[in-house]
């Protein structure tokens, strides 16, 4: 029998909010352990929450960004269970009266269509607080972090309308290229601001029904998210052609193992009205106000590139990925840098220093201004585009300007036909069998001739100037 898969995803996602959800206490959980936390977030008896408008506002944003519709009224409940890392007894969650609903983002599947995947509701909880399992005294102890407990989460349900570990992979790059353009996240799964649980289930090909699904937990990235699918997928495909039964429960993905395992069976505690927290009114100006923050997303913005620049889709979509980097780009071609040019040095060479050096678009040390010169001067031919490597390289590491350091480092293309024409004659006059290869039509020759022409004046000539001179004199 074939199978179907039916996926829906969990994610959750940490704001980045200056301030925890419910006090005023800093929201950096990696600060050193229960150095942000008060009697709220602490859950000290009779210390009472109070629900942060910036926390709101970030939530919106995101919202917005993922097409959602706001909710007139959301609510918060107690989430009612028991663990280490909730004291308390319950996490403040919003259950009945989500933020927000009926949300989508489009994708283009491995067939190269474009699919709607619809989110089911977005809503906002506190995190939890965080285990740290030590040894001491050759015993294992348990350890309580603060730091992260009121942290500000939006947690986004989809409806179960993926098939393929393809599928969840490729909305999870978009969810966090659009989260990441409204500046309500910096969605780093790595760092642990952004997680992805998993649902998957079977059914024969062609049917509507839904069977039992697995839920796998905690992935922190999105290879992971699509290898435990596949993962999973085999196994239960396996379990069926068995004669087995699926159960519903909860597993762990191991990522070095590349498995599954189970981790317990699936609890849902009970959801109660909290008192504390107040209901939240939000008014059509209000969200039409906080609509309004949100820069030009990446959809509309890939259009614009295409048609006011002359990109490619893919070109459009490479620069359109991150928010700094198209920004960076059009600043660059304003400063006077042609956009083919500009999108071929930010996507490779650009993008290798950044990598090499730990960095992000956005604490790039190279001004606009810097960058758009110094592709100036490779467009006009004064420095060669090995001479423009070496150059970006120290610009990232100094704050002198390109010309200076092409002066510094004597970098400046050798163009003067005389200088030129007088290295040619030299070159070919200790190359008489290059020469005679070259007039009988073996083209592969001239690109020696012009190599060997290089490395004599170290990089400085011009190689087109040399290829035309060369032509020239073997005719």
């Amino acid at each position: 029998m074939n199978f179907e898969a039916v996926i829906g995803l969990e994610i959750h996602v940490q704001l980045n909010s200056p301030t925890k959800m419910f006090c005023d206490c800093p929201n950096r959980p990696a600060d050193p352990p229960n150095l942000n936390t008060c009697p709220t977030c602490l859950w000290l008896p009779g210390a009472l929450p109070v629900f942060s408008r910036n926390v709101l506002e970030k939530a919106i944003l995101l919202c917005l960004s993922l097409n959602c519709e706001i909710q007139a009224t959301s609510a918060f409940d107690q989430k009612v269970y028991y663990y280490p890392d909730l004291p308390k007894g319950f996490q403040l969650s919003q259950f009945h009266k989500p933020l927000s609903k009926n949300g989508w983002l489009d994708i283009v599947t491995g067939e190269a269509e474009t699919r709607r995947l619809r989110i089911r509701k977005i809503h906002m909880e506190e995190d939890v607080a965080r285990l740290v399992h030590e040894t001491e005294d050759h015993k294992q102890i348990s350890l309580v972090d603060f730091n992260r407990a009121g942290a500000p989460l939006v947690e986004i349900v989809t409806e179960p309308d993926m098939h393929s570990s393809y599928d969840a992979m490729e909305f999870l790059k978009a969810l966090r290229r659009q989260m990441r353009y409204s500046g309500s996240s910096q969605c780093s799964m790595e760092q642990g601001t952004m997680r992805v649980d998993a649902n998957i289930s079977l059914r024969p090909e062609k049917s509507e029904e839904f069977n039992t699904k697995v839920e796998v937990k905690n992935m922190n990235s999105i290879r992971n998210v699509g290898d435990a699918i596949d993962y999973e997928i085999a196994r239960q495909k396996d379990s069926k052609e068995k004669g087995g039964e699926i159960v519903l429960h909860t597993r762990l993905w191991d990522p070095d193992k590349k498995i599954t395992s189970p981790m317990r069976g699936k609890f849902e505690g009970p959801c109660i009205p909290d008192p504390a927290v107040s209901t939240i009114v939000i008014t059509e100006g209000y969200v039409n106000e906080i609509k309004a923050r949100l820069p030009e997303m990446p959809d509309k913005k890939i259009t614009r590139f295409i048609q006011q620049y002359g990109l490619t889709e893919q070109e459009a979509s490479l620069i359109s990925s991150e928010l700094d980097l198209s920004l960076y780009f059009e600043d660059t071609v304003k400063k006077g840098a042609s956009p083919r040019t500009v999108v071929h040095w930010l996507t490779s060479t650009m993008t290798s220093c950044i990598r090499e050096r730990g960095l992000s678009w956005s604490d790039l040390p190279v001004s606009a201004e810097n960058f758009a010169n110094l592709l100036g001067m490779l467009e006009r031919n004064e420095i060669t585009s090995k001479a423009t490597k070496k150059v970006l390289s120290v610009m990232f590491d100094t704050d002198k300007t390109p010309e200076t350091i092409v002066k510094e480092l004597d970098l400046k293309q050798v163009s003067d036909i005389n200088e030129l024409e007088a290295l040619v004659e030299k070159l070919l006059s200790g190359n008489h069998d290059a020469v005679e290869s070259l007039k009988k039509g073996n083209e592969k020759v001239m690109d020696f001739l012009v190599g060997q022409a290089m490395r004599e004046s170290k990089g400085r000539a011009n190689p087109r100037i040399i290829a035309e001179i060369i032509a020239g004199k073997i005719k």
